[in-house]
């Protein structure tokens, strides 16, 4: 097999944590790829600081996001961007994971000049245009141009058949960031809890962590969680509440108003992946409405409330490791009573991850070398 130029286009944290175990993987048959990293920089810092810690560095930075762009401004630039990058560079493949705004420009950018797109994380679904906004949008339009579609599940395939892909186009592998969790050394672990010790957050088994950043929960929505939120912080006064605050001041700011005053809450800066990764291991629950941690909670066995209306990742809802409660007040407190109200070992979850095992770098590398075969 011919060497092949593969570029990987991501921008955000989770796109790094997924990606990393593939990067590593292909970098491990020099003899077959030549990896080209490019980082959009659509979340600058995170993104940066987590490709850091896989021992990553990217080989091409956009630097696309300016103050209080639209999203039609962030398409454009990342676009332009984009384009340069494919003239000044020979690609026999693009890779790009999830359904951020940095994958639909990857992959258009890469079907534009007939170049091979392989998507990472296909077929997970919603099928409502705006929960998750904008993204099952951009995950949907990145399949109609995928030559790969690397499915984490059975049901991921099974709606990516219904929506007339090819399915010699598709692949059940599993989902990546299982491989990134077992990334994970007892060293950088043990660097972690000195992290919540020297910043005097005691991780303990009354810990509850908190994310939230969408945008659909802008608006009147994050009211509604702040108000459950203040609620379970005042009746739970002997559990700490650790929230990484994310830099979006539409969040950022309403966060900070509402609860800073807070003995029992910890608001934190946005933290680095393996932190984020021991707040999870040790948590007693997490109220989220981020994708990537519903993924990575059941390894841990962590009962999660998904702040959603609707979830692409409907197989933790399926197998009872998490639960949809939407902006709604009442569900918040009542779901989250049922776990605080116990003690911590009564819990744990005893299903397994239906996310993965963590074999699923390989079999995408394999994948990929059995696609290059068969191309002249």
């Amino acid at each position: 097999m011919n060497k092949r130029n593969i570029l990987f286009v991501f921008g955000t944290r989770p796109e790094v944590i997924k990606l990393a175990p593939v990067i590593l993987e292909l970098k491990k048959h020099q003899e077959k790829y030549n990896v080209i990293i490019c980082n959009t920089e659509q979340q600058k810092e995170l993104s940066n600081q987590t490709l850091q810690y896989f021992g990553l560095k990217a080989d091409i930075n956009l630097d696309v996001m300016r103050p209080d762009q639209t999203l039609s401004e962030v398409q454009a630039r990342i676009l332009t961007a984009l384009d340069r990058v494919y003239n000044e560079n020979k690609i026999d493949a693009t890779i790009v994971q999830g359904d951020t705004m940095t994958v639909l420009c990857g992959a258009l950018s890469s079907f534009y000049r007939k170049i091979p797109v392989f998507h990472v994380e296909a077929g997970l679904r919603s099928y409502d245009i705006y929960e998750p906004f904008p993204e099952e949008v951009m995950r949907q339009m990145t399949s109609r141009v995928a030559e790969l579609n690397f499915a984490p599940t059975e049901k991921n395939r099974q709606a990516l058949l219904k929506e007339n892909i090819d399915g010699d186009k598709i692949f059940v592998v599993g989902n990546t960031v299982i491989d990134a969790l077992f990334c994970l050394s007892d060293a950088t672990m043990q660097a972690a809890g000195r992290f919540f010790e020297e910043n005097g957050i005691s991780v303990n088994d009354k810990l509850v962590l908190i994310t939230v950043h969408r945008r659909e929960n802008h608006g009147e929505r994050i009211n509604r969680i702040l108000d459950a939120i203040e609620h379970l912080v005042m009746e739970y006064s002997d559990h700490t509440f650790v929230i990484p605050v994310h830099p979006n001041p539409n969040v950022k700011d309403k966060i900070y108003t509402r609860l800073n005053k807070y003995e029992n809450i910890k608001l934190l800066a946005p933290l680095d992946y393996p932190n984020l990764v021991y707040l999870m291991k040790h948590a007693k629950l997490i109220l989220t409405d981020s994708g990537g941690i519903q993924e990575e909670a059941p390894s841990f066995g962590c009962p999660t409330l998904v702040m959603r209306y609707e979830t692409e990742r409907q197989e933790g809802i399926d197998a009872g490791v998490s639960k949809l409660v939407g902006a709604d007040y009442e569900k918040i407190i009542s779901e989250s009573e049922e776990v605080l109200a116990k003690q911590f070992t009564q819990t744990r979850l005893k299903a397994q991850n239906p996310y993965g095992n963590g074999t699923s770098a390989k079999a995408i590398e394999h994948i990929i070398t059995e696609y290059f075969k068969n191309i002249v």
